[in-house]
């Protein structure tokens, strides 16, 4: 048996789940998504052999020196979860639900964003499995899973929106 054949496997397995995910979502079979305590987040993450940083060595939410997880969406978390295990990369990330991030409907602020630092191993996954959908003025460069969910090189970390809990 190839060396190639379980990695290949797991991956193309867990694009059918993050698009039978997809699916269900839009037509309303999910369950709905909820905010959770930074707490919460962390011990999953944790579990799920995600790390995180701060620059401020702290998780204030109102500090935007902090990475904190206050309010994030389960279906964030989620979601990060499932790319660690898809990729197969080592996650570590850089920013939540912390003050200082650009506003909107789907912001940090809201939980359904997190930054992650750049490696080759998370570029080489993005490159090779998701849409490249083209440079992003003011943003960077993007690619949409086939979840939908969108994953943009901002430079110095990923910016990864989390619509759906599939990768």
């Amino acid at each position: 048996m190839s060396t190639t054949r379980h990695p290949v496997r797991r991956r193309m397995l867990t694009l059918l789940l993050a698009g039978v995910a997809a699916i269900g979502t839009a037509l309303g079979f999910s369950t709905p998504a909820f905010a959770i305590t930074h707490a919460s987040a962390t011990t999953q993450l944790r579990n799920a052999g995600i790390s995180w940083v701060s620059s401020g060595n702290c998780s204030d939410r109102n500090n935007p020196t902090c990475t904190s997880f206050e309010g994030i969406r389960q279906s964030t978390i989620d979601g990060i979860i499932t790319f660690k295990r898809a990729s197969g990369c080592a996650i570590t990330i850089t920013g939540g639900t912390e003050t200082g991030h650009a506003g909107g409907t789907y912001s940090h602020w809201n939980g359904w964003k997190v930054d992650i630092g750049k490696t080759t191993c998370v570029y080489n996954y993005i490159s090779q499995y998701y849409t490249y959908q083209g440079y992003i003025s003011g943003w960077g460069y993007q690619w949409k899973a086939p979840s939908g969910n969108l994953y943009t090189d901002e430079g110095n970390h990923w910016d990864i929106l989390y619509y759906t809990c599939g990768c």
